[in-house]
């Protein structure tokens, strides 16, 4: 019989405190769900109070009164809006009209649109637009194509002939059953696709999961490098090539920081016009300071009301400050990059990040995630501009990053000009003049991350 006894062991564990909790939550919203944040805890908090803010354009005041009018209705931001007493454009109503019903295309009309392009019979146009209407959002079928018919030897045939010429509608990889038969299509379709892609794609993504690549490279009789190569091009294919054509409304981009040239400087500025500004409610702050009159529950939630609130204050205040202090140090380490362009980024760390400002590596990330800075140059993720270094250095001497590497790449692929299809091996050659070496299979991993079509694609548009 098996003895029980009782054991006394000591551990260290950490654990963070609901507020702690809640200012790692906060370090890593972005604006607009920060804004969201907030308005729920000012619902939550009595102790909470938004600064009140009078949003009023000074100019709109002087063009009213310098017209003598004002309408009390007017949007400005509506495309249907006509200002009274102006020159009516005869076109706003239709551009009203396409505003106001404009919406994403579908990819079944994606597809219908280019099945309508080609020469067919009514019989091979009724059966194409069968399988559209048979395909989900995904580009999958809903149901077997051989089963929406009566089986006939002709109907077959046709569903068969239609089946492929769809499959070679863009974009690649619809009209067939399942996410893996997608994958193997677009590799049969694609020329730089490496060999034996089908064979791992239906025989070792199990293995793939498990991370046994020794084992992929055994059974295709392959290097480990080769096995690489073939994970690397598949992750340039979408497995759900119908989701670029979700019905889902445009998501816009607000920029948490603006790093911009103004008069021949370069300054930077948190974007928190949209970040309300809070403050203790001045009557829960008299209430804190004359408990006396109130029962021990109803003092207990007073302060505790009182300090969630100033906790929360600090909290956004340290999220915003540690946002501008990674925005200085990216405007000091990324200066080529604000004045000259992206392909002037530098190799940048989290890591090199976090030892400046003397932070943790992980509040870095953290406060970088679904992050973004409006530049001269476009906007982009905070995260773009992390880099690691590639080996050899560009034209001004000085360390080049992946990231400038891939744009050098782009300006070489979208300046040429000669008649000569430009292969990935001379762009790795024009890159090494440069100083920057690299193989010519990092070559082509870059040009499809950068979704640069093939040498051979590139040729077949041109002619």
């Amino acid at each position: 019989m098996q003895s029980q006894k009782l054991v006394l062991a000591q551990k260290q564990q950490l654990k963070l405190s609901p507020q702690m909790y809640q200012s790692l939550e906060l370090m890593a919203l972005p604006i607009m769900d920060l804004r969201e944040k907030i308005q729920t805890e000012i619902e939550k908090n009595p102790a909470l109070e938004m600064e009140a803010v009078r949003d009023i354009s000074f100019e709109r005041v002087v063009r009213a009164q310098g017209s003598g009018t004002i309408d009390p209705f007017e949007n400005s931001s509506d495309p249907g809006y006509i200002r009274k007493s102006h020159h009516i454009d005869p076109d706003s109503k239709h551009k009203f009209i396409e505003g106001a019903l404009s919406r994403p295309e579908s990819l079944q009309e994606h597809l219908c649109q280019q099945l309508h392009f080609l020469i067919l019979s009514d019989e091979e146009l009724e059966m194409g637009e069968l399988l559209i209407s048979n395909l989900d959002d995904q580009g999958f079928y809903r149901e077997n194509p051989s089963e929406l018919l009566d089986p006939t030897p002709h109907r077959q045939d046709l569903i068969e002939k239609m089946v492929e010429t769809i499959r070679e509608f863009d974009p690649p990889g619809v009209c067939v059953e399942n996410f893996i038969e997608s994958l193997v299509l677009q590799a049969k379709l694609s020329e730089s696709a490496p060999e034996k892609t089908e064979d791992f794609l239906r025989n070792h993504l199990e293995n793939l999961k498990r991370g046994k690549i020794s084992d992929i490279s055994k059974a295709l009789s392959l290097d480990e490098e080769d096995v690489e190569y073939i994970v690397w091009f598949i992750k340039t294919l979408n497995p759900y090539p119908g989701s670029n054509y979700s019905q889902a409304a445009t998501q816009y981009v607000n920029p948490d920081l603006l790093i911009q040239k103004i008069n021949d400087q370069l300054v930077m500025k948190l974007n928190d016009d949209h970040i309300p500004s809070l403050t203790l409610d001045p009557v829960f702050e008299e209430m804190a300071d004359n408990t006396v009159s109130f029962d021990k529950d109803t003092e207990k939630y007073i302060h505790r009301s009182i300090r969630d609130a100033n906790w929360l204050i600090n909290s956004i205040e340290m999220r915003n400050s540690t946002l501008r202090r990674v925005g200085a140090t990216l405007l000091k380490s990324q200066m080529d990059f604000f004045l000259k362009g992206p392909k002037y980024i530098r190799p940048l760390t989290l890591k090199d990040v976090a030892e400046i400002i003397s932070v943790h590596e992980t509040t870095v990330s953290r406060i970088s995630n679904a992050k973004y800075i409006q530049t001269d140059w476009g906007i982009f993720p905070i995260k773009y501009f992390f880099s690691n270094a590639v080996t050899g250095t560009g034209d001004d001497g000085k360390d080049v990053s992946k990231t400038g590497v891939k744009e050098i790449l782009r300006e070489l692929v979208e300046s040429y000009t000669g008649k000569k299809r430009l292969s990935d091996q001379k762009i790795a050659d024009m890159l090494a003049e440069r100083g920057i070496k690299i193989a010519r299979r990092t070559v082509a991993k870059y040009r499809g991350e950068l979704s640069i079509e093939s040498s051979f694609e590139r040729q077949s548009h041109s002619n």
